[in-house]
């Protein structure tokens, strides 16, 4: 029996719509991250992008376990000596752009530094709202939630 390797031009993506309201971000963003690289399907191939469009509503109203809000630190770097920055999900949370929380959790489970890995975290839209703009994709509806009762906290 041959293996069977997907080709990219008989790949159809579908697009889910996930909702984040009191989910927990390490549970979500894995889940996400699966749905974005196609390992859900039975023909999963590992260098083919076969994974679905993603996206995540409410992205503000996402929950950590445990102390992580205050606790947990995200490091970047300007590029220059000294250059290192931190912060805290409460204060990305509470700023200008709080869906970059799910964002990051999910780019640091993909793949590093490929184009595979760019083009499948280009499949990603997160939303803080609940309003998004793509009706038009007739997006399936996914109750993460209820997949497992970890999944939620309230």
């Amino acid at each position: 029996m041959k293996t069977y390797s997907a080709k990219p031009a008989d790949v159809v993506n579908n697009w889910i719509v996930v909702d984040a309201q009191d989910a927990v971000v390490g549970r979500l963003a894995a889940f996400i991250a699966t749905r974005l690289r196609g390992k859900h399907r039975p023909d999963y191939t590992p260098h083919v992008d076969l994974g679905d469009h993603v996206i995540v509503i409410n992205a503000e109203k996402v929950r950590f376990t445990g102390r992580k809000m205050g606790d947990k630190r995200y490091y970047r770097h300007t590029g220059y000596p000294g250059g290192i920055k931190e912060t805290s999900p409460e204060k990305i949370l509470g700023g200008k752009h709080p869906e970059r929380v799910v964002e990051l959790a999910v780019k640091r489970m993909l793949p590093k530094d490929s184009p595979l890995a760019r083009d499948q975290f280009s499949k990603l839209r997160v939303y803080a709202g609940s309003d998004h703009p793509h009706e038009a994709q007739k997006p399936e509806a996914i109750d993460f939630k209820a997949l497992n009762t970890k999944n939620a906290r309230s």
